[in-house]
Formats: structure tokens, C-alpha cells, sequence
């Protein structure tokens, strides 16, 4: 794989956003591997559930072994011994691969993931009221296991690369984020960020407990673009769950898309929101600076010019999007066939973003930001979010 025409500026800071969405991860992967191929290696790894796990297993190691590690989890995750025989990949007979992918994901959910999660035995009626062991279906060691195997938890706080991952105080209802800028992250942090409920068991930190940071926001988006930046931006935002979609025509298809839109609408949102936010406070510094003199000590002048002024930003959206045959499981649907396709589609859509002439002949602005969604099939695959953009714009997914 070529290098990227058209590197990231110097100076610039390349920040990798990954969004939650179970088996779908391996897409992360794969959009990682095509990144550090084409000399696009972030500074920055910011995740939610298992986009912080991945984030994690990037950010705790060195760069050579980055994608060896992310395959080592994505193959062990993906080796449950029970799983039938699948079609050799590329391969789908009519109704065969629906009906497998469902069987994959069923034994899933009765033995776990190894790697990743176990049956409660007994199960969580018959533990104790008021543990966590009452009100989650799964046991998390194996995760833990895992992680510790995997991630040099120092070199994740040496700020080689800063690590952001997200997470909902169960108690306080509050979203937060673990930083490694601000605080020491161990491995109680990452599976805090993974811990959706009631499948998972809420993670105790400092005497307080965590769930998985999707159930508020599946997107970092909004702490990355919230935190204070001088330099200009280089933002891979990954998402899992494709907003748009066809009319389904079953009950399956109908949960399919509404998880598609449960967890995708939050994504636009934010993207929508923070990014106009972003270009008006750029918008303010520029009519300040054309402000007359005896202008400039007004109250509502020096408020205006207290916010932090944002170097340019430049969003580029990867969107995974489903196959005909998977269905409202496929976050759930950890078979090998589906790992490799989910990895394969990451590395296609990184690979053909980066080498569109549309990015490596876009305009390099000092301000301004600008989203990039070169792997869609939309035609508005571009855009410059400016003060007056309606909010019903924004970025295609």
C-alpha cells in the first residue's frame, strides 16, 4: 500500500475518533492499518465502548506492533470454538450467510466471546441484589485478561499518543472522559467505556461505577472538537452505524435499522452541532479583528474575544455500511468471515479516501472547517460548515 499523497501538513494534529459498535470494531482496524500505511499515524485516539478498546490497544503499544496487537484481539474474539463452518469469504449463497451469521450470533449470546465475555453461572437472578454480578448477564474478565495481555499500560501513559475514552457515572448520570492528558488510565477505564448494559457489569473507579459511554453519546466527536486546539486538525471519525438506509420490509430489518439509527443519530448530531460551532467561533475572531477601536472595549467584544480561536479542521468520515445479509445482530456476530470482511472493508474505504483527488487536491485553509465523506456513495461528499449552514446539513452518513 502506497503512501497517502498530500501528508498532513506540519504541525498538523491527527486525531482518530472511534465510535462504539460490538463485532463492527474490526472496521476500526482495518481503517488503522491503511492510516499507519499511509503515513497518517494519529496523535491523539479518542473511543467510546470498543473504539476504546481498540484506541487502547493502539495507544499501549509501539507503532511496529499497533496492528499486530489489534489482530491478535480481532482473531482471538472472533475463534469461538462452536461456530459452523462459513463459505469461504467472498462467497454468499442465497440465504446461507443470513441464516449462519445468525447462528454465529446466537451462540454469541449463549457461550460468550472468548476473549471477551462469559455467561454468568449461576445467572444474575439467582446472585446477590446489589452486585454487579445481579444486573449483567456477563462476566468481563475475559476482557480484562485480554487487555492486560495486550496493552502496555505504561507506555499508554508515557503521551506517546494521548488516549480519550468515554463513560457514564451509573449513579450521577453523568458522561465523562478519562483522559491521559489529565489522569492515569488503567484498564478499569477501558472496560468502564465498554460496559453496556444489562449485557455488561458497570466497572467500579474510585469508588464510583461506569457504563458504557454510548448510552449518552456513540461519538467522541464532541470532547475532541470541545478541547482546546491551537494547531490545525486532522480528524478520522469512524462510525459504525450508517444513518441513511433503505425502507426495511421485515421485523428484522426494522431492528437493524432502528439500532442503525439509534446509535448513528447522535454522530450526526454532534458532528452537525459542534462543527457549526467551531467555524462560528472562527467567524467571531475574524469580525473582531475588523472591529474599529472604540468598539474593541465593549463588554460584548472582549466576551466574544475571550473564546479560544480554533485552527482549521478538516473531518474525515469513514462509515461502515452493512452487507444485504447481516442483520440487527451483526454487533453482536463475532464469526471469523465477518472479522475479515469488517477489517477488509475499513482498509478499502481508508485506502480509497486518502488516495481520492478530491483530498489529496483539497484546499489546505488555516481556518475554517471543512468534512470529507469520500467513501460514500452521496454526491455531497464534501463540505465547508460555515456560521449560516443549515443545520439540516452536515456531513452525509
Amino acid at each position: 500500500m502506497k503512501k497517502a499523497q498530500g501528508p498532513r501538513r506540519d504541525g498538523d494534529e491527527c486525531i482518530l475518533v472511534l465510535q462504539g459498535g460490538g463485532a463492527l470494531g474490526a472496521y476500526q482496524a482495518g481503517v488503522y492499518e491503511a492510516l499507519t500505511a499511509m503515513d497518517q499515524t494519529p496523535d491523539w485516539v479518542a473511543g467510546i465502548s470498543i473504539g476504546a478498546i481498540n484506541a487502547a490497544l493502539i495507544a499501549g503499544n509501539p507503532p511496529q506492533r499497533r496492528v499486530e496487537r489489534l489482530r491478535e484481539f480481532w482473531e482471538g474474539v472472533s475463534s469461538f470454538p462452536f461456530a459452523p463452518t462459513l463459505p469461504p469469504l467472498g462467497i454468499h449463497l442465497d440465504g446461507a450467510r443470513d441464516a449462519l451469521n445468525e447462528t454465529n450470533a446466537t451462540i454469541a449470546m449463549l457461550f460468550g466471546v472468548a476473549g471477551f465475555f462469559s455467561p454468568r453461572v449461576p445467572a444474575a437472578p439467582f446472585q446477590p441484589p446489589g452486585t454487579p454480578a445481579a444486573i449483567s448477564y456477563y462476566d468481563t474478565a475475559p476482557l480484562r485478561d485480554s487487555l492486560d495481555r495486550l496493552v502496555d499500560f505504561d507506555l499508554l501513559n508515557s503521551g506517546t499518543v494521548r488516549l480519550s475514552v468515554g463513560a457514564v457515572n451509573v449513579t450521577r448520570g453523568n458522561f465523562c472522559y478519562f483522559d491521559s492528558r489529565e489522569q492515569r488510565i488503567d484498564v478499569r477505564h477501558v472496560m468502564a467505556s465498554g460496559a453496556l448494559p444489562p449485557g455488561f457489569p458497570p466497572v467500579e473507579i474510585d469508588g464510583e461505577y461506569y457504563w458504557d459511554g454510548g448510552i449518552v453519546s456513540n461519538t467522541p466527536l464532541q470532547y475532541v472538537l470541545d478541547e482546546p486546539g491551537r494547531r490545525p486538525r486532522l480528524v478520522f471519525q469512524v462510525d459504525l452505524f450508517a444513518a441513511r438506509g433503505e425502507m426495511p420490509a421485515t421485523l428484522a430489518e426494522a431492528s437493524e435499522r432502528e439500532k442503525d439509527i439509534r446509535y448513528s443519530s447522535r454522530t450526526r448530531l454532534n458532528t452537525t452541532y459542534e462543527l457549526r460551532r467551531q467555524a462560528t467561533v472562527q467567524a467571531a475572531q475574524r469580525l473582531l479583528a475588523r472591529l474599529p477601536a472604540s468598539l474593541r472595549d465593549d463588554p460584548d467584544a472582549k466576551l466574544l474575544a475571550a473564546i479560544p480561536a480554533e485552527a482549521a479542521v478538516d473531518v474525515v468520515h469513514l462509515i461502515y455500511r452493512s452487507k444485504h445479509y447481516e442483520s440487527q445482530s451483526k454487533d453482536y456476530e463475532f464469526s471469523r468471515a465477518s472479522m475479515l470482511e469488517h477489517w477488509a472493508a475499513g482498509l478499502a474505504d481508508t485506502q480509497a479516501t486518502l488516495e481520492d483527488p478530491r483530498w489529496t487536491g483539497r484546499d489546505r485553509r488555516d481556518t475554517g472547517v471543512h468534512v470529507f465523506d469520500l467513501a460514500s456513495a452521496s454526491p455531497k461528499s464534501t463540505k465547508t460548515i460555515t456560521p449560516t449552514t443549515g443545520l439540516r446539513g452536515g456531513p452525509a452518513s
